[in-house]
Formats: structure tokens, sequence, C-alpha cells
């Protein structure tokens, strides 16, 4: 039994995310100088209420992906934490010396899911949007999945669908704008890049049509 739990006990560093996160509470607050990052694809884009539900989604989509990087490969897995809480250092200095805002419509409780919504909106301040965190974490989640192991047909196109889901969430239900989603994209492609030139990792083996 203690080799079984000392097996596990790698999971735990997982919690350095929450840990991190305490900066975001900190940083949550309108600063001095709180600028806009929106654009006229951020005009029309449409406010989705039904997109909180992946917005939503994303809390234990992050902690059931971790749980699987680490099952397939833990080399992976403590890559892709890292380069999470890396990004997350990254996100608070940004906030730090380049706050932004977003533009949140106004809802009431007639709106389709407006108790997620209201739930979202009264725990989150709009501030401190680029780049995202919610783009950040699940583009790590997806670039290292897809990069690195090799994953089944059908969980593949779900990982895929679920992840892409959330990061579109965050424009349609006005958490952020185009730009926040592409300032995370970009940090984590170049974290990754920088990451695979001094260290790479090798593929796994496509897996056998039987497995």
């Amino acid at each position: 039994m203690k080799k079984i739990a000392a097996s596990y006990a790698p999971l735990l560093w997982m919690f350095c995310i929450p840990v991190l996160n305490v900066f975001y509470g900190i940083l949550n607050r309108e600063g001095a100088q709180v600028r806009s990052l929106m654009t006229g694809l951020d005009a029309v884009t449409p406010f989705v209420p039904a997109f909180v539900v992946p917005y939503l989604i994303w809390y234990p989509f992050m902690i059931a992906m971790f749980v699987f990087l680490f099952m397939k490969n833990r080399a992976v897995y403590y890559r892709a934490l890292v380069q999470l809480c890396i990004g997350l250092i990254v996100c608070y200095i940004t906030y730090f010396f380049y706050q932004t805002t977003v533009s949140r419509p106004l809802i009431t409780d007639d709106v389709p899911f407006y108790w997620l919504l209201h739930f979202v909106y009264s725990n989150d301040q709009p501030f401190n949007c680029f780049p995202s965190i919610h783009v950040l974490t699940t583009y790590v989640i997806l670039k290292h999945t897809f990069q690195y192991l090799d994953v089944k047909r059908y969980a593949r196109l779900g990982i895929f669908a679920i992840g892409w889901a959330i990061i579109v969430s965050t424009v349609f239900v006005k958490q952020h704008v185009v730009l926040d989603i592409a300032g995370a994209i970009l940090l984590v492609e170049l974290m990754f890049y920088l990451a695979h030139k001094i260290a790479p990792l090798p593929k796994e083996k496509p897996v056998s049509a039987t497995a």
C-alpha cells in the first residue's frame, strides 16, 4: 500500500497551481492604469451564454488531463506542469506591469445559464486578461498531449474538442478578447520551443490497432 501511495505522490505537485493562483487573487483588482485590447473582431463576436459550460469544465478538465499525462508518461507530466507554472508566473508579472480589462455584458436572470454566468462574473473581476490563463493552461495540455503522446483516435478527438471549446469560450462569455487568446498561445509556443531545443523529449511510438 505504501508503495502504491508513493508511486502516485508526484501528483501532489499539481498543488503548485493553486499555490501560484494566490497571486492572481492579489492582482485581480483595478490598478492605476488599465488598458483595453479590444479589437473590431471582438466587437462582432457574439455573447453566447451556453459557452459558460465549457468555460467551467476547464477545472475538472485540467485535473483529469494532468492525471492522464501522469499515467501515460511521467516525463511529459513533469514538463507540462513546469511549463504551466512558468507560464503562470509570466502572466502574473504581465498583469502587474500591463493590466488589461474586458467589457462584460449586463446579465439578468432571464439570460440562459444566468446562475453559472453570475458565479463566474462575481468570482472573477474583469481585469488581468492578457494573456489568458484559461487559454494558456489548456493549450499547454493540448500541446504536450498531441506532441508527445500517442492517443487513440476517439480520445484525441474528445480532448481536442473539449480543449478548444474551453479556449473559444473565453471570448464567447466575454471573459477575454481575441488578443488574450493569441498572447497565451504564443507564450506556450515559445516555452515549448525553448524546452524542446534545450531538452527534447521523444514522441511515443504509435499504439497498435488492437490496443
